[in-house]
């Protein structure tokens, strides 16, 4: 009998004893279990994470929203990897594998590699100090060096952040240095209005006033009423007039655009002309003749 015949036989002998084909089906059924059992796990322990916040929403200690937000997607994402884990483990453990000297030797490898990711460590530790301190939160506009826009996640590792033509910013935590953070605090809509010389600015004043007065009632975004300071400059070709308001969070583009589109509605109402471009065209030999005529 040659070597083929021998491996042949072999194989034919495992493939028909009965002990073998339990054991298979009884750890196929035991990882489906482990599957089955951590699907619902990640089900129901979100429910609950949610239904916490929810009712936490509902109490005299409720939080913030934004920060309701970050620490929803980030309990998420920690329960995720935890049940994962876990299970991977037991599976393993179906397949009778050791895994107390498996998580032994992770670790000692965990230890080596741990000195040559310190950068890894350091996104860690940074990402959990803006979370703990709550410098930005999900759904904030801010600015990380020359990149400004949305914050679509917030991870222990990495930020995502998307701007406002689409483009989607992952930066690792540990390299976020400086953040401006446009949403904590009310915003702040400047407003600059070109006055001709020709017209009565007392009276461009007046009119814009008495408009100024009314947006309150008007635009929900406004927190107080939007104020004329004055003259803020007084130009070649206009006098500009500077009108400025007081909005929620990032809304003052908004507020900016209606205030300007009101008052010059406003300004041609009342026949109050706002400065434009002139171009003055002239014939050099035209001039000469009447200079000569007027000789």
């Amino acid at each position: 009998m040659n070597y083929t015949e021998k491996v042949y036989n072999r194989f034919i002998g495992l493939m028909t004893k009965e002990e073998m084909w339990i054991a298979l089906g009884l750890g196929t059924l035991k990882i489906i279990g482990i599957l089955l059992v951590s699907h619902l796990i990640i089900r129901y322990g979100r429910t609950a994470i949610h239904k916490f916040f929810f009712a936490r929403a509902h109490g005299p200690l409720r939080i913030s929203e934004r920060r309701e937000a970050t620490l929803l997607k980030l309990l998420d994402n920690v329960i995720r990897y935890i049940v994962f884990f876990v299970a991977v483990m037991a599976i393993l453990q179906v397949f009778s594998i050791d895994v107390k000297a498996l998580l032994a030797g992770a670790g000692i490898v965990g230890l080596a590699v741990g000195f040559g990711a310190q950068s890894l460590v350091k996104d860690i530790i940074t990402g959990f100090f803006i979370i703990l301190e709550d410098q930005f939160s999900v759904g904030d506009y801010i600015r990380i060096g020359q990149f400004e826009g949305t914050v679509e996640e917030i991870g222990l590792r990495t930020t995502k952040i998307k701007n406002f033509t689409g483009e989607l910013l992952i930066v690792p935590n540990g390299n976020i240095t400086e953040v401006t953070n446009f949403s904590i605090h009310n915003s702040v809509a400047v407003v600059d209005i070109g006055i001709s010389y020709d017209e009565d600015i007392e009276k461009a004043e007046t009119y814009i006033q008495e408009l100024l007065v009314t947006m309150k009632d008007r635009y929900e975004d406004l927190v107080d009423e939007p104020k004329l300071l004055g003259i803020q400059n007084v130009k070649q070709n206009e006098i500009v007039l500077r009108v400025v308001a007081e909005t929620t969070p990032m809304n003052h583009f908004y507020i900016a655009r209606a205030i300007r589109k009101e008052i010059k509605v406003l300004l041609d109402e009342q026949g109050i002309k706002i400065p434009y471009p002139r171009m003055v065209m002239y014939n050099q030999a035209e001039e000469k003749v009447s200079k000569n005529r007027s000789h």
